[in-house]
């Protein structure tokens, strides 16, 4: 039986609800999972209309978050922001009951979640938050396919202060990590993942004559995980990191590190895979893009995408095994 798989609207102000409609349309997601959109009908409704979309035969998980009139295409509202998340926790908690396998989220906007009142810093500590564990277990890897090979880049630290983020990297975390990456890609069929990993400073610390911190913090954390049996690799410059072919994922220590390379290489093809969690979590790596929000020229490639990787490869695994 194919595997269920909750789509998550964002931004109603946005091209979430297009680009999830579009999605759960799309012959390729439909010969891996069964599709279901989670949100407002209402909004659904207006967006497919405006876009020239139909809501026949797409299966969707009813949320009252707004009322007649309050939706204001690309415009940013706190009760946009409320949306965004009651759609999201609401495909996390079914998921933790047991009626998805995984969850995908359209793009939400942070300055309309903010504008709530919520503290909010990024889908990975939302979903840790959402499944009782404490926010720094969710982790954020980007997802993307580059020159025929899959790359996957997981963040040590993500949105926060460089300052901030500098003290948040301990051997500890480090670890919990590297142990984060090489679960999650079991889970997707990924067996005995290698994994390569980057360091702090410049040229991982040239030996030490940029800093300490790869030697103090990174390098024990990597000792640690192959007494564990992890193959893991490293530290290595950031700056040649992801140029380094064989490995399964790369692990970097800031949220630059890792997305100036992904945005580079794979423009609106991005996928977030959540990991550390119980939950099967992704979403696109772009923005909500107000400015067209109700014209049907949003793409849904990267939601395919995002989709393809958390069911893809597993049933790819599952038909062979």
């Amino acid at each position: 039986m194919l595997p269920r798989v909750a789509i998550a609207t964002g931004d109603p102000a946005g091209i979430g609800p297009e680009i999830a409609l579009k999605a759960a349309r799309d012959p390729a997601v439909a010969a891996l999972c069964r599709p279901t959109v989670v949100g407002d009908r209402g909004v659904l409704e207006t967006h497919a209309r405006a876009c020239g979309l139909s809501l026949d035969g797409v299966s969707i998980l009813q949320r009252e978050q707004l009322r007649p009139g309050q939706l204001k295409l690309g415009q940013v509202e706190a009760a946009h922001g409320l949306a965004a998340l009651d759609s999201a926790e609401t495909a996390v908690r079914a998921a933790l009951a047991g009626d998805f396998d995984a969850v995908v989220a359209a793009p939400h906007n942070e300055t309309a979640i903010h504008a709530a009142g919520i503290e909010f810093d990024g889908y990975p500590s939302f979903v840790a938050r959402v499944a009782g564990l404490p926010p720094e277990d969710g982790i954020l890897m980007l997802c993307f396919e580059h020159q025929g090979r899959e790359v996957r880049i997981a963040h040590t630290t993500l949105h926060t202060s460089v300052a901030k983020a500098l003290a948040l990297i301990t051997k500890d975390r480090v670890l919990r990590t590297v142990k984060a990456v090489c679960a999650a890609l079991a889970k997707i069929g990924v067996e005995r993942a290698r994994i390569a990993v980057g360091g702090v400073n410049p040229h991982a610390g040239e030996g030490g004559l940029f800093g300490g911190d790869e030697a103090e913090r990174v390098a024990p954390a990597l000792e640690e995980a192959r007494r564990a049996g992890l193959s893991v690799d490293g530290p290595f410059g950031a700056d040649t990191l992801i140029q380094k072919k064989g490995y399964d994922a790369y692990v970097v220590m800031l949220h630059d590190q890792g997305h100036v390379a992904a945005k580079l290489l794979a423009p609106n093809r991005v996928a977030g895979l959540t990991i550390g969690t119980p939950v099967l979590f992704s979403s696109v790596a772009h923005g909500s893009a107000m400015d067209i929000a109700g014209q049907g020229r949003a793409e849904h490639h990267a939601m395919v995408e995002a989709i393809t990787r958390l069911v893809g490869r597993r049933r790819r695994v599952a038909a062979t095994s």
